[in-house]
């Protein structure tokens, strides 16, 4: 299975923010939108990736002022992009050699999504049950020799 399925079954929704914009602002699109990453997007360019990981640092390196910090004081620079042609054992191989739970897809400069390891776990089972479907189909329609006896 590629990058691209594993998209194609999630959707493609992009959350993208600028590194300027502060990290409460961030926390609460992060919070309404249900997702745990953001992409930081400078003039057009990926320049980082912001995960509750990031935030956690932030607001324990900040103190009570976490909410002051800015995307960029938080983020992860120029983080590990993966591609749409990517097998899906290579991108389980990145990201637990790299521990990265997200990773934004990149076809150049264009940001097509974001993989979550939740997302490879998914599409992981999903191919799974697929292939457990099919065999099991195979074997409930086993052919039969015409010249075996009961």
């Amino acid at each position: 299975m590629l990058v691209s399925e594993i998209l194609a079954i999630k959707g493609k929704v992009l959350y993208t923010i600028a590194p300027g914009r502060s990290l409460a602002e961030a926390v609460a699109i992060m919070t309404e939108q249900d997702v745990g990453s953001l992409v930081v997007f400078d003039q057009g360019r990926m320049t980082g990736m912001l995960t509750f990981r990031e935030v956690l640092g932030a607001v324990h390196a900040g103190g009570a002022k976490w909410q002051e910090m800015t995307v960029e004081q938080a983020m992860l620079r120029d983080p590990l992009a993966a591609s749409p042609n990517m097998e899906m054992d290579e991108l389980r191989r990145l990201m637990v050699d790299r521990h990265q739970r997200y990773l934004p897809v990149m076809d150049g400069s264009t940001l097509l999504g974001v993989v979550s390891f939740h997302d490879v776990a998914k599409a992981v089972l999903e191919e799974q049950s697929f292939e457990n479907r099919m065999l099991k189909n195979y074997i409930r329609n086993w052919p039969t020799d015409s010249g075996e006896q009961n």
